[in-house]
């Protein structure tokens, strides 16, 4: 029997041991933690693609790092059927999972920031292959490891569950909005649990899934989302919210004509 040579054993076990992010593009964004997050969300082996047309929409500041609005726009892409939200350097990285079922690529929605960090979106086709985009972000800090504005007033249980919104008729077509009282709490604040809003279905008046939402506790206190549904003419949309006390949310989102405020 031969003995394999040290330089070919070594060989062997560098490609037995190597990261499953090998075969991940170079980050444009030259982020510290881009292999490790794009395993996390796109799993081990998967396509991935640098692509300006997933528009990530968000402000050049970051006034609040606790309510920090972004949008993810990829109507310009055929066959988008999940599109998530990335924070490099938050401790939570997924605020946002939106798989689609009958709506447009496009999810609008408020997260927190824990320090200076790359936000993006990043969309998965019908082939599995995923495409991203985004950029860099300054924030003063403590997003996610401060208390909600709610838990400090004290008042947060007497509006928990408050539910509002609707579903406005525009140009390109259906937009729903829907927003929840709730404190969307992480779990980093001295003797505050994790509490959280954890997922959303939105079904038209047949029953057929419109899309769903699934969130975690970087979305900012009293989450908001607005989606693009593609509901018929004065459909009503039904939404299914739970959180992670096992509280349920169930309500519709009337018709309302016009554009959205």
């Amino acid at each position: 029997m031969r003995i394999a040579s040290r330089s070919l054993v070594a060989a062997l076990l560098a490609a037995v041991s190597a990261p499953a992010s090998a075969t991940l593009p170079a980050d444009p964004l030259a982020s510290p933690m881009w292999d490790f997050v794009a395993d996390q969300a796109f799993g081990a082996g998967a396509r991935v693609a640098f692509d300006p047309r997933v528009k990530v929409r968000f402000p050049d500041i970051a006034e609040n790092q606790r309510v920090f609005p972004v949008e993810v726009d990829a109507r310009g892409i055929a066959d988008v059927k999940r599109i998530v939200i990335l924070v490099d350097l938050n401790p939570i990285q997924l605020p946002i999972d939106y798989r689609l079922d009958d709506a447009e690529p496009f999810i609008a929605t408020r997260i927190k920031l824990d320090q200076r960090t790359p936000v993006r979106g990043a969309v998965q086709l019908a082939d599995g292959s995923w495409l991203v985009s985004g950029g860099w972000i300054d924030a003063a800090g403590g997003g996610c490891s401060a208390p909600p504005a709610s838990r400090v007033s004290g008042d947060w249980a007497q509006h928990l569950g408050e539910v509002r919104g609707g579903l406005w008729r525009t140009a390109s077509g259906p937009r729903a909005q829907i927003a929840f009282r709730h404190p969307m709490d992480t779990g980093f604040v001295a003797n505050i649990a994790s509490y959280y809003i954890d997922q959303l279905a939105l079904t038209g008046a047949d029953g057929r899934s419109l899309g769903m939402v699934a969130m975690q506790a970087a979305v900012a206190e009293d989450p908001v989302l607005t989606l693009l549904p593609h509901a018929r003419t004065g459909e009503m949309v039904r939404f299914h919210a739970r959180d992670t006390n096992g509280i349920d949310y169930r309500g519709t989102l009337a018709d309302r004509g016009g554009p959205a405020a």
